[in-house]
Order: structure tokens, then sequence, then C-alpha cells
């Protein structure tokens, strides 16, 4: 549960700064911000990840 979680929030981290960066390229400034928020969304996951490893 936790690896495959961690590599799950790695993903879509990486998939939110393809976004930001395409909308970046195409001046698309709603898929810049949806790609921050899904960066966003995946270092809060991550996060609590963290919290949850520093507790076992």
């Amino acid at each position: 549960m936790g690896a495959a979680d961690k590599a799950q929030n790695k993903v879509e981290e990486l998939k939110g700064k393809g976004k930001e960066a395409a909308g970046q390229a195409t001046e698309d400034e709603e898929l810049q911000a949806e790609g921050k928020l899904d960066q966003a969304k995946a270092n809060l996951k991550q996060a609590g990840e963290k919290v949850k490893d520093a507790f076992k």
C-alpha cells in the first residue's frame, strides 16, 4: 500500500508538471493552473504518506 501510493503520487506530480509545461508552451493559463493544482494535490498526498511512515 505505501510504496504503490508513493509511486502513484509521483506519477500524478509528473502529470501535473507536464500539464503546466504544456500550458506555458501554448500560453493556456487554465492548463497551467490545472497542472499546478495536480502537483499540489500530489505533494499533499506525499506529505500524508510521510506522516504515516513516521508513525510506523
